[in-house]
């Protein structure tokens, strides 16, 4: 159970880093885009970069149409945010001393809910606006697998609870 708890541990910083990665190019985009601080047009004005703060050199190359900018490129930045940072609360689940706790079945709940939910959601709306691409929808197929196998072991997670508390009573 030692490596167990190392691993995840470790998937616990290493998702909790790309959550504040994710999340904080989100609110930097949002910031350039409606001040126009660092930002470029290129491209006769089609495109535009996203400059590194403080410099000159482009962060990331996005089209400028709005409604690219909210559903192809905030959208998603925002949701991977919150995708890793609720797997950032699932990996914390198996380092802990006690494994089926409430709070440990809620994390898992909300792992799966968010996984179930949020990405079909996303792209449905986003379908309205701009043209989703086939891999778009890969990415809606893996995200519903890993929700279902999430919801398997909230499952578990929750019986594991029920059972330990049954045990509590008897002792």
């Amino acid at each position: 159970m030692n490596r167990v708890k190392t691993i995840s541990r470790i998937l616990y910083y290493l998702s909790a880093l790309l959550a504040l990665i994710y999340s904080g190019m989100a609110l930097y985009s949002v910031v350039c885009l409606l001040t126009g601080w660092n930002l470029i047009p290129y491209g006769e004005g089609k495109y535009l970069h996203i400059l590194y703060p403080f410099t000159s050199k482009p962060f990331l190359n996005i089209d400028n149409n709005l409604p690219y900018m909210l559903f192809s490129f905030l959208l998603p930045l925002t949701l991977y945010g919150l995708f890793f940072w609720i797997t950032c609360g699932v990996f914390r689940v198996f380092h802990q001393p006690r494994l089926f706790t409430a709070k440990n079945v809620t994390r898992l709940r909300q792992f799966y809910g968010f996984n179930l939910i949020a990405p079909v959601s996303a792209v449905l709306l986003a379908a309205i606006f701009v043209p989703v691409e086939s891999p778009i929808w890969a990415l809606v197929v893996v995200h519903l697998l890993l929700g279902v196998f999430a919801y398997f072991f909230a499952v578990i997670f929750r019986q594991g609870l029920q059972l330990q508390n049954e045990q509590d009573l008897f002792i």
